[in-house]
């Protein structure tokens, strides 16, 4: 593997350091998916909406507020901030999270699209180096002309053992925050027809709250 890295000529240096940032970014993201999934609650999240739907907003609230469910996060900041705006609250918590979940995606979208443009890089320096060799030296040294060749193979061939497997995460974490996404405006939707339910109630039949 060593002799393989020497002899893709000096490309390889930055086609190694963006297979470690790859590497890296892939392993951050998968445990802090793992943790995300190990502290969902989705029993909690009904229990929390069927108490608001009832009226009983503060004993949902000390329900919820130990929990580390990114959907009960949000419900959360929606019961906090109901005599205010519910809606504005949950949706800045929202962006939040999203942003969380979002973090280094575009260094790895980058990396995607850098290293087989490093390939080819490499594969062209690397055909140039054939072709200066063979103008100075003949035909009569076929393994100088092909040592840039191999090069040029080399280069290509390690930038598309980076990109395609980070392309593959890439789109696992994204289909992964467009799903968390979705569940957050599902529950949030929820959470706001119930406050404008229970806002209406309080205005027909001003009483208190139930």
């Amino acid at each position: 593997m060593i002799s393989l890295f020497q002899r893709g000529g000096p490309v390889m240096i930055p086609l190694l350091i963006c297979s470690l940032f790859a590497v890296a970014f892939i392993v951050e993201r998968l445990i802090f998916w793992f943790r995300l999934n190990r502290s969902r609650d989705k029993k909690l999240v009904s229990l929390i909406l069927d108490l608001c739907d009832a009226g009983k907003f503060e004993e949902a609230y000390q329900k919820g507020k130990e929990s580390r469910d990114f959907v009960v996060y949000v419900l959360l900041n929606g019961i906090a901030h109901r005599a205010y705006s519910m809606e504005g609250a949950m949706e800045a918590a929202s962006e939040r999270i999203i942003k969380e979940m979002s973090k280094n995606l575009m260094i790895l979208d980058t990396l995607v699209t850098l290293s087989p443009l490093l390939g080819i890089f490499g594969t062209v320096t690397g055909i140039i180096f054939s072709f200066d060799m063979l103008g100075k030296m003949g035909i009569e040294r076929p393994q100088v002309v092909s040592l840039g060749i191999a090069q040029a193979l080399i280069t290509t061939a390690f930038g598309l053992a980076i990109a395609m497997p980070t392309l593959i995460f890439y789109n696992y974490f994204i289909s992964r925050v467009n799903h968390a996404a979705k569940e957050i405006e599902k529950n949030a939707n929820i959470l706001s027809l119930i406050g404008e339910k229970r806002s209406f109630e309080k205005k027909t039949h001003p009483i208190g709250e139930g």
